[in-house]
């Protein structure tokens, strides 16, 4: 045989296997999901912003698995999303039916040393982050705060609803409150952003801090006025919040600014990140990484994002692992100073 034809019967036959292994996975799975069910378990009360957007994907994602699964969205609330996220790792079957939705930012809990954290975050299989995170603090406008400025000049400590240490509603008072001099009290132990905003509505507490995109859509006829968005946290400014300073703004030194930058950073990237089980086979994590990109671009759902003003703006897993394995390599000595203040002492 010439040689041009045993190249070209080589190309051909690596063609087929390819092609023949891609229809054989295909098939691997649709035998697998069909008729089954996979449960997003939210670390969050229903109503605030991981049940919506575990929600919206639920409504859609089914199209996009071979097999068309069912999906169903529970919530496993209690210590700042922790409960959800030791469950994901201990107890959940690595089977690809079960993905986890709770708070990035207890990585860095993990990184600090909290010894309630009972998993290692690099070992489970991330998914992707439907967009990325700002957090922002909102206050009720008879608590006599309208703007950063009154909060540092305040006599009274501001009461502020939190979950847990870990999450970001908790964490980012204590870093505004490390950074500045504003005065707060923390009351801890609602199950979630749609819990605190109960709490904002009776007044048991005067302000709390989550994402802008869930507060706005909580209060789209009361912010501002009634309610005044006060500091943020994140990457630069909100878009929606262009006039609201960033906590990176009012820091003093530079150690400051690199504890500021590293919490907002975190939160940017990994605080409503979706994953898997440690040891969920690789074909399905990969097969539900595609489901999930698709999803994000699936006509039906993007109409319903934008009639809910919910933001779609999707980081890949693999940029999730990444920025999850960064926050292992952080200055220690930055690190002692970051536990000091987001670690519980109890």
């Amino acid at each position: 045989m010439r040689p041009y034809l045993r190249s070209l019967l080589r190309v051909a036959l690596a063609a087929g296997i390819t092609l023949f292994t891609v229809a054989a996975t295909a098939a691997s799975a649709e035998d697998f999901y069909k008729g089954k069910t996979i449960r997003i378990i939210v670390g969050s009360a229903p109503g605030g912003g991981f049940d919506t957007y575990a929600r919206l994907v639920a409504r859609h994602i089914g199209k996009h698995i071979p097999g068309a699964p069912r999906t169903l969205v529970t919530s496993m609330t209690g210590a700042g999303n922790l409960i959800a996220a030791n469950y994901m790792y201990n107890k959940a079957k690595p089977d690809g039916l079960t993905i986890g939705h709770w708070v990035g930012t207890l990585v860095l809990q993990q990184v600090l040393g909290n010894k309630r954290v009972q998993f290692d975050a690099r070992k489970f299989e991330w998914i992707t982050v439907p967009k990325p995170s700002y957090t922002a603090c909102i206050v009720a406008k008879d608590s006599g705060i309208t703007n950063v400025e009154q909060w540092l000049a305040a006599e009274k400590p501001l009461k502020l609803g939190g979950m847990g240490p870990g999450s970001s509603i908790s964490d980012i008072p204590r870093l505004v409150g490390a950074i500045t001099p504003v005065p707060y009290q923390l009351i801890e132990g609602y199950g979630g952003a749609a819990r605190i905003r109960l709490a904002i509505e009776k007044r048991e507490v005067f302000g709390g801090c989550w994402s802008p995109d869930v507060i706005l859509s909580f209060w789209p006829k009361r912010i501002p006025g009634e309610l005044n968005f006060v500091v943020q946290v994140g990457v630069g400014r909100h878009p929606r919040l262009a006039g609201v300073p960033n906590i990176v703004e009012l820091a003093k030194t530079e150690e400051q600014r690199q504890l500021a930058n590293v919490v907002g950073r975190n939160a940017h990237e990994i605080l409503r990140a979706f994953s898997l089980p440690p040891g969920t086979p690789k074909d399905r994590v990969e097969l539900l990484r595609k489901a999930f990109a698709a999803t994000f671009k699936d006509p039906e759902l993007m109409a319903e994002a934008k009639k809910a003003n919910l933001i779609i703006n999707p980081i890949r897993g693999t940029r999730v692992v990444e920025a999850v394995n960064e926050f292992f390599q952080l200055d220690p000595e930055l690190m002692v100073k970051l536990k000091d203040i987001l670690v519980p002492k109890r």
